[in-house]
Formats: structure tokens, C-alpha cells, sequence
């Protein structure tokens, strides 16, 4: 096939355009909706979450209520996930939020404590910074209204035992 120079100088600015444009968009990250994805609690949090998280670029989900970010998605949230009664699990707070950490092989599945709706996130483990992540991401999710938190041994009143004298 031959292309003359004059209708090449034409489409090519146009080609290298649409190029680009293709390239720069990553495709659609598949989440599964938490089965509480629908509660109005999460709106006021997904509008709220940052556009990078540890360096990493928000990208597009396709159910409601969840948030991926990084090319692979490095960490994956869901809003509206079961609240988590008590728990002997590991508990931090991070910026007036409370996280139950739970570890199965090499992932990590971080959920919040003492908010209805939780909010999980996924991340693999040394992929990206947990501590920035839950850092970066905890202002959102105070979006939620805290009904409790993390309690550890040091905040149970522990009763002694009664002296009498008899």
C-alpha cells in the first residue's frame, strides 16, 4: 500500500492522538460490591477519597462503593462491608480511625472499626506502604461516623478483689 507524504502529514497528528488516548486508559478495575455497598453513609466517604494513595493513581471500578488504585490496582476498597463485632485480631487507630489488620499468606485485608458501614481495603504485602495508605486514606473514611473503637487490656477496668474483714 502506498501513502502519499500530504495525506500522511494529515492523519498522523490525529493517529499519534488517538494513540495516546487509548494508551493512557487503563481499563475498568472488577470489584465485587460489598453486600452493604448501597448504604448513604459511604457517599459522603467515596467523594472524599484521595485521587493517588502512596504514590498510586485512582482508577475506575466497576461496582458502586469501591475505589482500586495503582496499574495493577495496588489496594482495593469496598464500602459497605460486614461491621466486625469483637475481635482478638491486631487493632491500630491511624489519624482518629480504628483498623482491624488481618494477614492470610502474602495479603493483607485492612477494615475499620466502629463505623456502620465498614470500609475494607486489600493490599498484598510489600506492594505499597500500608502505613501511608491507612495514613492517606483515614481522613476519608472519618467520613463515617464512629459508633466505637479498639479497646486493648490497659482500657478494661479489671475488678480486685474485696477485702473483708470477718
Amino acid at each position: 500500500m502506498y501513502l502519499n507524504s500530504r495525506s500522511w502529514r494529515f492523519t498522523a497528528p490525529f493517529a499519534a492522538s488517538a494513540l495516546l488516548v487509548l494508551t493512557a486508559c487503563a481499563p475498568s478495575v472488577t470489584i465485587n460490591e460489598a453486600k452493604d455497598a448501597n448504604n448513604p453513609a459511604c457517599a459522603p466517604m467515596m467523594v472524599a477519597l484521595p485521587d493517588s494513595l502512596a504514590g498510586s493513581k485512582r482508577r475506575t471500578t466497576s461496582s458502586q462503593a469501591t475505589a482500586a488504585w495503582g496499574d495493577p490496582a495496588l489496594v482495593v476498597l469496598r464500602c459497605g462491608v460486614k461491621v466486625l463485632g469483637p475481635t482478638t485480631d491486631k487493632c491500630v487507630t491511624v489519624n482518629g480511625v480504628d483498623w482491624v489488620l488481618r494477614q492470610e499468606n502474602t495479603t493483607w485485608t485492612i477494615t475499620s472499626y466502629g463505623r456502620n458501614p465498614a470500609t475494607e481495603l486489600v493490599l498484598e504485602e510489600n506492594t505499597i506502604p500500608s502505613d501511608t495508605v491507612l495514613t492517606e486514606i483515614s481522613a476519608a473514611v472519618s467520613k463515617i461516623p464512629s459508633t466505637g473503637g479498639c479497646t486493648g487490656l490497659g482500657d478494661l477496668a479489671i475488678a480486685s478483689p474485696s477485702t473483708s474483714a470477718g
